[in-house]
């Protein structure tokens, strides 16, 4: 008498495949967000970080001419220029022997948390976490005081100061 022989073929049946692609789901259901919020904190923290290096060039350039702000920063139409060029003891930017101080920056400063550079000008401090007057039309990153060269960053929808002794705080996202 002969055997009936069977051949079975090795594989994964549909199930067991369906099964692994739910589990899979469900495991990255849980983990994307985890990243996508580790991402937001690490723009949290480049900005804190941005924000003391931007305070002590200031002191820096401050100390270098005479206690006098960078004019081209607080001034109507405030810009980079003074940080990222050599200037000479009256803050002018210049190339010439007696521009010797800065550079102070490699590049003009960008807020991590909203890709903005430009800066509005206030002359009076602002209090962390309360309203910028900053929207995304105007997207400014920073706010510096024209009196006293304070300088903060604004949150990611410009709407508020970025509150800095506080990362969670809600305004900070808006």
């Amino acid at each position: 008498m002969t055997a009936i022989r069977r051949n079975r073929k090795g594989g994964f049946t549909l199930v067991e495949i369906l099964i692994v692609v739910i589990i899979l789901g469900i495991l990255a259901a849980i983990v994307i967000p985890q990243f996508t919020s580790a991402s937001q904190d690490a723009r949290k923290n480049s900005l804190t970080s941005q924000l003391q290096t931007l305070r002590s060039q200031i002191e820096l350039y401050k100390l270098q001419h005479l206690d006098a702000l960078p004019s081209k920063l607080v001034g109507a139409a405030p810009d980079w220029t003074q940080f990222t060029n050599k200037t000479d003891k009256d803050g002018n930017v210049g190339t010439g022997t007696a521009n010797v101080f800065g550079p102070y920056l490699q590049a003009d400063p960008t807020n991590p948390l909203n890709g903005a550079k430009a800066v509005k000008v206030v002359t009076a401090d602002v209090t962390m976490g309360g309203a910028s007057g900053c929207d995304s039309t105007t997207a400014e990153g920073f706010i510096i005081n024209s009196s006293n060269g304070k300088i903060w960053g604004t949150s990611a929808k410009y709407g508020y100061i970025y509150d800095e002794s506080n990362p969670s705080n809600s305004t900070n996202d808006q």
